[in-house]
């Protein structure tokens, strides 16, 4: 039942298709204000839903909910992975899930045939092609191609860091650096040079490692022009010009 006027027009225009509400980010059209108020969320990289038991926050009340089902125990988890006995409360995880198993990456880019396991994936690396940034920061006005890159950066303003290591609470704004992290409590260094074979937590730890092999010198400095191998080398001249 429609409730008032505003209600009623939305509702006609699923009808007739009219899109009158025009995003002023990336002119994508819309039916409803409510649903442009929605995207424009995917734009700002606003979160106002916040999770009451880890804090962590979500654009939409339905991601949230969605979320929340994490947090529950697993024998609210009905979807069990039949290869790995693992379970999930919501079948499309299940679903997401089993791709790590199979390898399938089922979604295709059209233009390069790079292909993705997810769909979400598949989107950001289309705007790799197009250039298109459409995801801008309220705060500092940069631009940036998907809403987790944007996420990333907004951090860089607020200090947030929550991925938190579960052995000494030491905490990270990047998901990749507590992962990287992990392994200086277990000494393991996975990633291994194929010249001399010294070892490294981290990936791009390797990929600077591998230049003193090669001689490549990447990092300029803005005043003087000097090249270097890694960023530490570089950060560490650059002060000498302060």
């Amino acid at each position: 039942m429609v409730k008032n006027k505003r209600d009623l027009r939305s509702h006609i225009a699923t009808h007739t298709g009219e899109r009158s509400y025009i995003c002023e980010f990336c002119n994508k059209a819309f039916a409803a204000k409510s649903q442009i108020i929605r995207h424009h969320l995917t734009h700002t990289g606003e979160k106002p839903h916040v999770c009451n038991i880890c804090s962590r926050t979500f654009g939409r009340k339905v991601h949230l909910n969605r979320h929340r089902l994490t947090h529950t125990s697993n024998h609210e988890k009905p979807h069990v992975c039949s290869l790995c006995s693992r379970a999930f409360a919501l079948k499309v995880h299940l679903i997401q899930h089993r791709l790590t198993h199979t390898g399938e990456k089922p979604h295709v880019c059209n233009l390069c045939n790079k292909s993705f396991a997810q769909k979400g994936n598949l989107a950001v690396h289309l705007s790799t092609h197009t250039g298109e940034k459409s995801h801008v920061c309220s705060l500092c006005s940069k631009a940036f191609i998907s809403l987790s890159k944007l996420t990333r950066h907004r951090r860089t303003h607020t200090s947030e860091k929550p991925h938190v290591c579960n052995l000494c609470n030491k905490a990270f704004g990047e998901k990749s650096n507590l992962t990287a992290h992990y392994l200086t409590h277990t000494g393991e260094k996975p990633h291994v040079c194929n010249i001399c074979s010294k070892g490294f937590p981290r990936k791009d730890s390797l990929n600077e490692h591998r230049m003193t092999h090669t001689g490549e010198k990447p990092y300029r400095c803005d005043v003087c022009s000097k090249c270097f191998a890694t960023k530490k080398l570089i950060s560490r001249h650059c002060r000498r010009h302060l």
